[in-house]
């Protein structure tokens, strides 16, 4: 699932490629009975509305919350995707091909052609002629309309602080983790409600860093472990997002290109490689925690110090 540097990554190139253009028309073959009389455009009804509420709007911006790609409209409404497992968000010329029923980008040998890229679900057209695209093999995308600023709010009020904000320091960010004190720290890490952002890739580099082992209580950390997460988790993500972001799976930016942050993993899916921790003679494991892989060297990352 595509985390805050992944998301981050999309949403500044798509700011910079489609704000103030207008959508001039939306295509899906999202259908789900399961959606029925839900707020998701894969219910048929649902996305009449959306389509009617969106063509014709300028756009004013891209932006990213927690793991959401936000597009704000000029009638004042927001269009929020998202991306879950395998979403990923493309820019560029598509042709319809009325036999597959889908969209193919104009030129085959673009990176837009890329095989991950193939599972066009959602098309924006705009104004300059080019499309916005949203590629999802599993089909387990949200894509919805946020129609004012209450509702906004509202989506958001159970999500956690933005942990690269400027505001966001090492004490607010002990006061969050100690909201579920008995929690293991890789679970919290990824819990939204505590902070945004942070899912299995990143957590497991992050702990990695910090020689904090995952399945450690919060109430077992010092002052001192906290402020080294806190410190390792806003330079990882900050890396993540100069790297473009993680392909180790599906994710492309919207130019269809890979990310580069999976060519510079210490544990998250290294299991079996030996630790690259300076001093350390240890090999990354592989356990599940919370129904999730967690990877991490269980000789620097000590259950019991």
């Amino acid at each position: 699932m595509p985390e805050l540097p992944e998301v981050e990554t999309t949403a500044k190139i798509l700011n910079s490629l489609i704000n103030g253009l207008v959508i001039s028309d939306v295509w899906t073959s999202y259908r789900s009975t399961f959606y029925l009389g839900k707020e998701n455009i894969k219910d048929e009804n649902y996305f009449k509305k959306f389509r009617k509420e969106v063509v014709g709007e300028k756009i004013e911006k891209v932006h990213r919350r927690a793991k959401n790609v936000l597009i704000s409209l000029s009638n004042g409404k927001t269009i929020l995707i998202h991306m879950k497992m395998t979403g990923h968000l493309l820019y560029g010329n598509y042709n319809f091909d009325k036999k597959a029923n889908s969209w193919i980008p104009a030129d085959i040998k673009s990176p837009l052609a890329d095989p991950f890229n193939r599972f066009i679900r959602l098309v924006f057209t705009l104004s300059n002629d080019k499309h916005l695209a949203f590629s999802d093999m599993r089909k387990f995308a949200t894509i919805t309309l946020l129609p004012d600023h209450k509702s906004f709010v509202t989506n958001f009020e159970n999500i956690g602080p933005e942990p690269l904000e400027k505001n966001f320091d090492w004490k607010i960010f002990k006061k969050r983790l100690l909201l579920k004190p008995n929690g293991k720290i890789k679970t919290v890490l990824m819990d939204q409600t505590i902070v945004a952002g942070i899912g299995n890739i990143y957590s497991d580099e992050v702990l990695w860093s910090s020689s904090v082992h995952p399945e450690r209580k919060i109430s077992s950390l010092k002052d001192s472990e906290i402020k080294e997460i806190f410190v390792n988790a806003r330079e990882i993500l900050k890396k993540g997002i100069n790297f473009g972001g993680d392909s180790m799976s599906d994710y492309r930016n919207p130019y269809g290109h890979r990310g580069n942050f999976q060519n510079h993993h210490n544990a998250y899916r290294k299991t079996g490689d030996r630790c690259n921790k300076r001093g350390c003679k240890g090999v990354i494991k592989r356990i599940v925690i919370g129904g999730r892989s967690t990877h991490f060297c269980p000789t620097h990352q000590k259950l019991f110090k």
